[in-house]
């Protein structure tokens, strides 16, 4: 069956956001810990990227699939994950970048370049690292891993924000630089 990527962003609501990540069914990879481990051969470049072996994947539904299997440990380390084995995945700087992002009433909705949608807040929150001259923006996605606001999305997050350059997203309040 082909991949149909999901609406325009902009066109939709919190509740159809929400509708789209529950229709997703995720592989419950926080469960799996399997004891046979692996080297993936896999890198994700800073642009995102996805090449295996030095060759890039050029199919979006194979790095979606790949994707909904990343777990990052408490070390860093990224993995793709299976109850039978997980494969070391080498990430040069986020897992995801972000690439478009609404406001829905008090939420920020982001979209990745996976197709996937996440709400930052409490449990995603926006994270600002490097310094203000040159800052760089992540917002937390599932198991550890991050997407790395690109720069077009950085500066849509500009226009939503106060004079102070924070925003707000359920109740939780990101600065967009570096304290």
């Amino acid at each position: 069956m082909p991949y149909e990527p999901p609406p325009d962003l902009a066109a939709l609501s919190l509740a159809q956001v929400a509708e789209l990540a529950a229709a997703r069914r995720l592989p419950p990879v926080e469960q799996w810990n399997p004891a046979v481990s692996g080297d993936s051969l896999m890198t994700i470049l800073a642009d995102g990227r996805w090449l295996h072996d030095g060759g890039e994947i050029r199919r979006p539904a194979m790095i979606r699939a790949f994707s909904s299997l990343l777990r990052r440990d408490e070390q860093g380390r990224h993995w793709l994950v299976t109850p039978h084995e997980r494969q070391s995945i080498e990430v040069e700087d986020a897992a995801f970048i972000g690439t478009d992002v609404a406001r829905r009433g008090d939420a920020l909705v982001f979209r990745l370049n996976t197709d996937d949608t996440v709400v930052a807040g409490p449990e995603n929150p926006l994270t600002a690292r490097g310094d203000p001259d040159l800052p760089a923006l992540y917002l937390s996605v599932r198991h550890g891993t991050e997407a790395r606001i690109n720069r077009s999305t950085w500066l849509q997050l500009v226009d939503l924000a106060g004079e102070d350059l924070t925003v707000s997203s359920q109740g939780a309040r990101f600065s967009l630089i570096p304290a």
